[in-house]
């Protein structure tokens, strides 16, 4: 789905989402873009000027990127380790 018709459609259907449940439902567009191969740009270029959509991005994000250094940092530290110093021990 592109990524402008997402826009459109999230454009006419927040109206009837509750204001608390928006954010929610702000990340689950989100959510459903980047699992499409969805572009972060195009997503921004698309979605400019809305908040909840901005705030879900930025969101994803983060939590992506946290999710990006927990898994390079496990394999660093056995990547240090020489193979005849773990039969020394």
């Amino acid at each position: 789905m592109s990524e402008a018709i997402a826009a459109e459609i999230w454009g006419e259907l927040k109206r009837f989402v509750n204001t608390v449940d928006r954010a929610e439902a702000a990340e689950t567009v989100v959510q459903i873009l980047m699992d499409n191969d969805s572009d972060v740009d195009s997503i921004r270029t698309a979605f400019i000027g809305d908040r909840d959509i901005k705030s879900a991005l930025t969101a994803y994000l983060d939590n992506d990127k946290d999710y990006v250094e927990e898994e390079e940092d496990e394999p660093e530290e056995e990547d240090d380790i020489d193979e005849d110093e773990r039969w020394e021990n």
